[in-house]
């Protein structure tokens, strides 16, 4: 009797294995393999005798910016976590300790606001209880969302904000898959050493902020640690409207390349001050200003062409199930996958597999399931988390050419070489 119910079992949790295996091969660029390169759910299956179906859900609850000045962003995290969400659904959800249960997100609009990001929080873990956060837009909203989920100790998984410094308040409930402020740097760095003719004379254009003075000191560590000439270090208050003399010091220095991240009114400003003052850098990297394609190419034309920018992401990355996430979310949206759109997709992937892997229906099971994240697939790439949150994830840069955004770095995923030197403005 024992023999019969035990090779039963084993033919149950075959079965189910498969069945699983084949529901995730319909939809491509939801399957998520994690260590040792399995189906994530197919493994959860396999270590289960049976699988019950008790009509049970996971609770997520993200609170984004849809309205007010992040609203741009918000909709791309908004639409990267549906469309996540409906494809783990599609393809039979998770399994969760030998349960079968699908993804219930409720989302709930900050107003762009960091005061009501906070009440927000709280209302989705008083009343809708959930087990996981999701984020919105821009750094500050994250820093106080983050903090709220280490009251509630609730996983908080988020994207979209580089700030590196929010992951060193000891958080343990923070989790992020998106390039922050040193990998940025040392993206930018590593690219420069390809350069030929390679440059020496490096500037800073750095806004008086907080995400700008860690990255002017990250861009000023850097280049003395590879020898680089520092001949540009300059600051300005956003919203500024002359930029002229930090324009014109740097071009005095003979300034070869140019970083700055300013905001995308400042950027745009910045580059007509730089045409109309004659200054070419041979390369510009303008983090963030650039991001948004159509109003850059609409504000400068072909004077935006030669900049490079880092949004994140780009749908033209190699990674499986990329290619396959952005057709689909073309269909669904009728707008190509945006920068932010692939890694809020890839945090529903990164859920799905902690999912499949936690002990328990439980808060502090799934932040250690997420703690523990070795994926090997997702749509931006392998995905792992260092003990202060932060995600081992390939940084990625673009340039303008011809008014379009193009992958250039790294190698393996560029679609098309840097463009350098920049043409001078005159000659575009």
């Amino acid at each position: 009797m024992n023999r019969s119910l035990s090779a039963s079992s084993r033919l149950l949790a075959a079965v189910v294995a498969l069945i699983l295996v084949l529901s995730f091969a319909s939809s491509p660029a939801v399957i998520t393999r994690g260590q040792g390169g399995t189906p994530a759910a197919t493994a959860a299956a396999s270590q289960c005798a049976s699988v019950a179906d008790n009509g049970k859900t996971v609770k997520i609850g993200a609170v984004i910016p849809l309205t007010g000045r992040y609203a741009g962003g918000g909709e791309q995290i908004k639409n990267g976590y549906e469309l996540g969400v409906e494809d783990i659904n599609k393809a039979g959800g998770v399994i969760v300790n030998c349960e079968k249960m699908m993804l219930e997100l409720k989302v709930l609009d900050d107003e762009s606001d960091p005061t009501k990001t906070v009440q927000r929080m709280e209302s989705l873990y008083a009343d809708d209880q959930v087990m996981v956060y999701l984020g919105g837009f821009g750094s500050d909203l994250h820093a106080a969302a983050a903090a709220i989920a280490e009251k509630n100790k609730t996983p908080y998984l988020g994207v979209a904000f580089a700030l590196y410094a929010i992951h060193q308040k000891g958080f343990k409930y923070l989790f992020s898959p998106f390039p922050k402020s040193p990998s940025l740097v040392t993206a930018i760095y590593d690219m420069l050493d390809t350069l030929s003719p390679k440059p020496t004379k490096v500037g800073i254009f750095a806004e008086k902020t907080d995400w700008g003075a860690e990255m002017r000191d990250l861009w000023t560590k850097e280049a003395k640690t590879r020898g680089y000439n520092l001949t540009t270090d300059e600051q300005y208050a956003p919203g500024a409207k002359d930029f002229s003399t930090m324009i014109l010091n740097a071009k005095s220095a003979g300034t070869e390349v140019i970083v700055a991240l300013p905001t995308p009114p400042d950027g745009i400003a910045i580059v007509k001050q730089m045409k109309e003052l004659s200054y070419t850098p041979n390369l510009s990297i303008f983090i963030r200003a650039a991001d948004n394609g159509a109003a850059w190419s609409q504000g400068l034309g072909k004077d935006g062409d030669y900049f490079a920018l880092m949004p994140g992401w780009d749908r033209a990355v190699k990674f499986p199930g990329a290619a396959d996430m952005a057709k689909r979310y073309q269909e669904k949206y009728n707008k190509p996958a945006q920068a932010t759109s692939g890694p809020a997709y890839a945090v529903i992937q990164i859920l799905a597999d902690a999912l499949n892997r936690a002990k328990a229906l439980d808060r502090d099971a799934i932040r250690d399931a997420i703690a523990a994240t070795d994926l090997k697939e997702s749509v931006i790439g392998p995905v792992q988390f260092n003990p202060d949150g932060t995600g081992k994830v390939t940084a990625t840069i673009d340039q303008y050419q011809d008014g379009k955004q193009v992958l250039v770095w790294p190698k393996d995923q560029a679609v098309a070489p840097l463009a350098y030197p920049a043409k001078p403005f005159a000659d575009r």
